[in-house]
């Protein structure tokens, strides 16, 4: 049971009103995470606003997915994995590359899984990871704008993972994977 209100709509503080409706047009429905961020406008106007500017990145589809798996499993955060599973499962994302992230598993693509040692090196180091690391991730052709948007991703993705430790967020029937 969470710990904190799910606001809908109706009972959501003024500006957040507005950010949920928004969220219902583009989802469907409200996830439980932003119906816990609307308790604070500030905090769920950030939230939205860096998932609109993650999808801008310079990565592509699936590796933004697994960028926010690696995060949210590093994070410990078993709403944030169950969601983006299934976010991830909907974007093409194959269910094996999806397991082995969610498990700790290692992936077959060597790229990819340099991208999620990246990754979670860059949560579990507090954005100071090992020198080999960063000349491994670079040699396979990521780039420095690449390196600052995973730290922008852990950053936003942080926000969400401790957001639902502080809330005990309940898991979205429709985002349950």
């Amino acid at each position: 049971m969470s710990k904190f209100s799910l606001h809908s709509i109706d009972t959501a503080p003024g500006e957040s009103k507005t950010i949920l409706v928004d969220v219902q047009k583009g989802f469907g429905f409200v996830p439980n995470l932003m119906r816990v961020m609307a308790e604070s406008p500030p905090t769920l106007r950030a939230y939205t606003t860096l998932m609109r500017l993650f999808e801008k990145s310079a990565f592509d589809t699936a590796e933004k997915e697994i960028i926010l798996l690696a995060v949210s499993k590093e994070n410990e955060c078993g709403y944030c994995l169950s969601a983006h599973a299934k976010v991830a499962a909907m974007k093409g994302v194959p269910l094996e590359v999806i397991e082995a992230v969610r498990a700790g598993a290692p992936l077959a693509d060597g790229r990819l899984q340099l991208l999620v040692e990246f990754v979670r090196s860059i949560v579990a180091t507090r954005g100071w990871p090992d020198q080999a690391l960063v000349e491994r991730f670079y040699a396979l052709g990521y780039t420095q704008q690449q390196h600052l948007e995973i730290v922008f991703a852990v950053a936003m993705k942080t926000l969400s993972n401790y957001v639902n430790h502080a809330a005990d967020t309940p898991i979205d029937e429709a985002l349950a994977a």
